[in-house]
């Protein structure tokens, strides 16, 4: 097993920590070698209308933190009412590990669906920033320059994205993800 790789077990784990909370049981010991690395959970529901997803750029002990993002993707994505029960079978849970960060890119140094990309840049007195990550611009269909349009309005910046292409400090990571629907988790748990 390589390390810092996304393992179908993980994804099992995640299940297991969604189930517990909202069962409001303890929380499973993990079966996987721990190291620290950081993480987004992503949820989905009918395989593709994305669910919650939240994350961390900051490494922890990989348990620790796929209990805590699995909950706060779950439960605590503004953009979405809490998971409920019923709605388990109609679940996918993706983990996606982040490794090879690359620091001092220029804003065009990365490819579309390989890398995920960080912007931190500053105008106007204020300091912006904002993330995709790797397959946010493939799964769209967009181009670098498209991608950077989204991204930078993500970021807040609502001016000519053009204008400050210069300015942007960018960081490339790459990540490792595995996949799993709830009925692979059941078939799993036999």
């Amino acid at each position: 097993m390589q390390i810092n790789q996304a393992l179908p077990i993980h994804c099992a784990y995640c299940f297991d920590v969604l189930i517990a909370s909202l069962q409001k049981k303890e929380l499973p010991k993990p079966t996987f070698q721990e190291f620290d690395v950081p993480v987004f959970i992503t949820f989905y529901a009918n395989k593709e209308d994305l669910r919650g997803c939240i994350g961390t750029f900051s490494s922890g002990p990989l348990s620790q933190q796929l209990a805590k993002y699995t909950y706060l993707s779950a439960f605590k994505d503004s953009r979405f009412p809490p998971i409920q029960t019923k709605e388990l079978n109609s679940l996918d849970v993706g983990v996606s590990l982040l490794v090879n960060f690359q620091k001092g890119k220029k804003w065009n140094q990365w490819e579309v669906g390989k890398h995920g990309i960080i912007i931190d840049f500053q105008e106007g007195g204020r300091e912006y920033g904002a993330t995709f990550l790797p397959e946010v611009a493939a799964e769209e269909g967009w181009d670098i320059n498209t991608t950077l349009e989204h991204l930078i309005a993500k970021a807040g910046y609502r001016k000519n994205y053009q204008n400050i292409l210069d300015k942007i400090q960018l960081t490339t990571y790459e990540t490792s993800k595995a996949k799993m629907t709830y009925a692979e988790y059941l078939e799993l748990k036999k």
